[in-house]
């Protein structure tokens, strides 16, 4: 028989206990309020809650195996003994992110930095013993203004300012042909992307390109053999796969948190020209039509066809066919790149496409509506492309799974499904609400501070421009370019490699023919070819 007493003193120990447990909670709430102006119990109870909610965070991603995230720490490249000498080929925006990457920054920029507060992010990246000693444009000011960049001797990391000559290229085959420059950076209009890599292979030079790889599919093949036939380390201009939250993607992925991931949609949407595909006329002077000292033309049209000289052609080539593939070959390409990083979908098996110019009536080639759908049914997958030009409304870029959803961009939220099977129980108890994110991830709370135009803000939202290493800033193009030197120096693959290369021209060659020709188009896998 149960000694009641005995029964009853326990029962009065837990109780005590319990009520040890509870004071001791109070206790701790009201410490935390104290110094706080007085809230009464509305502050008492937003405490609890506050409390209560990490609580329920925390046994999330015990659960899920995500509470002890390691964010990354950048190591000291393990060799730099030989300098590396660079030529950049074609100095216009974005090759002055790369010269930044390259730790050269040109004297007018380094005082805009120094007034946005941005410039000590820069100063403190790593000096890669990296030499700028080469600038090829056809145009005399972007070629000037290079020059100048490469002359700075104010140097990120204390870089060394190397007592060696900087010389201007009028053409970028002077420029491959001089030994004294051992890589080299294209950053001009996508259709002589191809023409000048594989130039720069065959004269067993190193390079960084920027996307898309190739305007044609017959410049895909050349580009692709050629690289594949050197020795030479390439690298697509992708700067993604850097990210701190591209790391938590993929590891978030690698867990099955999301479950069978069926449907992936990307997007872009903007709702103005500004800086997107209208560029702003240089206000220190613009090429003049017929003069060579300005401009050289003809180089400038590359493989083209032969058109008479056009401000609107020279600044604003993204509109025109002649030179660009439109908004898959300028924005969609960040897509799939992020998307085959983290999942290796490769190229589709078919492509259609839809849209046209609904907004921007400004003689453009390029649609301003533009949806594509992609299909992978070997891997039971369909990405979808949504762009509009004509709203700025963030859609996202979002993978569903049948488990949960997870949108990516500057950072993480993962949605539970509220049909999710693997999630049901903790649905049913309360501990996860489909409605809310069970998990955010962000390391790069306030960056978009540091950003002004309508441009910057939207790669800024997508993760195109800083991370969050060693708790400062750190720009991804930068661990892009320090990935592409690594490799030269030490071996390995680059991830934008030759063969991600080739998967994202084809799949982007196959949804522009799609838009072109008003038809599915399909892949070949045999004869590797677009049918």
């Amino acid at each position: 028989m149960m000694d009641k007493t005995k029964s009853t003193t326990r029962t009065s120990s837990t109780d005590d206990a319990n009520k040890d447990k509870s004071s001791m909670k109070r206790r701790t709430v009201l410490k935390a309020l104290a110094g706080i102006p007085v809230l009464g119990l509305f502050g008492l109870e937003l405490a609890r809650k506050h409390t209560y909610d990490n609580e329920k965070k925390n046994r999330i991603l015990r659960d899920l195996g995500l509470d002890n995230i390691q964010l990354p720490v950048l190591h000291p490249m393990s060799s730099k003994s030989d300098v590396l000498r660079v030529g950049i080929i074609g100095f216009g925006n974005r090759a002055t992110a790369h010269a930044n990457g390259l730790g050269y920054m040109h004297p007018d920029d380094v005082e805009a930095n120094k007034a946005n507060g941005t410039l000590d992010d820069w100063l403190m990246q790593e000096d890669m013993n990296v030499a700028l000693t080469g600038i090829c444009d056809v145009f005399d000011l972007h070629a000037e203004h290079g020059l100048e960049t490469a002359r700075n001797t104010i140097r990120a990391g204390g870089g060394k300012v190397y007592d060696l000559p900087v010389k201007r290229y009028r053409t970028y085959q002077e420029m491959l042909d001089d030994k004294n420059i051992d890589a080299v950076m294209i950053a001009t209009p996508d259709h002589t992307h191809a023409p000048i890599t594989v130039a720069a292979a065959k004269a067993g030079k190193h390079v960084y390109c920027e996307k898309s790889p190739a305007h044609s599919e017959a410049q895909l093949h050349e580009l692709y053999d050629t690289v594949k036939n050197s020795s030479i380390v390439y690298q697509l201009g992708h700067q993604v796969p850097q990210s701190v939250i591209f790391q938590q993607a993929k590891d978030i992925i690698k867990k099955d948190i999301l479950g069978k991931i069926t449907l992936i949609e990307t997007t872009t949407n903007r709702n103005t020209a500004d800086g997107a595909w209208i560029r702003h006329l240089d206000k220190n002077g613009n090429p003049k039509p017929g003069d060579e000292k300005s401009i050289d033309w003809d180089q400038w049209l590359g493989p083209a066809p032969k058109v008479p000289f056009s401000l609107d052609r020279f600044y604003n080539w993204t509109k025109f066919f002649d030179y660009d593939i439109g908004l898959i070959g300028q924005l969609f390409t960040h897509e799939y790149d992020s998307v085959n990083q983290l999942l290796r979908i490769g190229i589709p098996k078919s492509v259609v496409s839809s849209g046209g110019i609904y907004f921007w009536k400004d003689n453009r080639e390029m649609a301003d509506m533009l949806h594509c759908v992609f299909e992978y049914p070997d891997r039971d997958l369909t990405l979808l492309y949504s762009a509009s030009l004509s709203s700025s409304l963030s859609r996202g870029r979002v993978f569903m799974g049948h488990d949960a959803s997870m949108e990516l961009g500057s950072a993480i939220n993962i949605k539970a499904d509220s049909d999710s099977t693997r999630y049901k129980k903790q649905i049913e108890d309360g501990l996860i609400d489909p409605s809310v994110p069970m998990i955010s991830f962000n390391p790069n709370l306030g960056t978009i501070d540091a950003v002004t135009s309508a441009t910057e803000k939207y790669y800024a939202a997508r993760g195109l421009t800083t991370t969050n290493i060693n708790g400062r800033q750190v720009d991804v193009t930068y661990l892009h370019i320090r990935e592409w030197i690594n490799c030269i120096r030490n071996g390995g693959t680059p991830s934008a490699n030759i063969e991600m290369a080739f998967e994202e021209g084809a799949t982007c060659l196959m949804a522009h023919k799609a838009y072109v020709e008003k038809r599915r188009v399909e892949w070949d896998p045999v004869n590797r070819r677009i049918v």
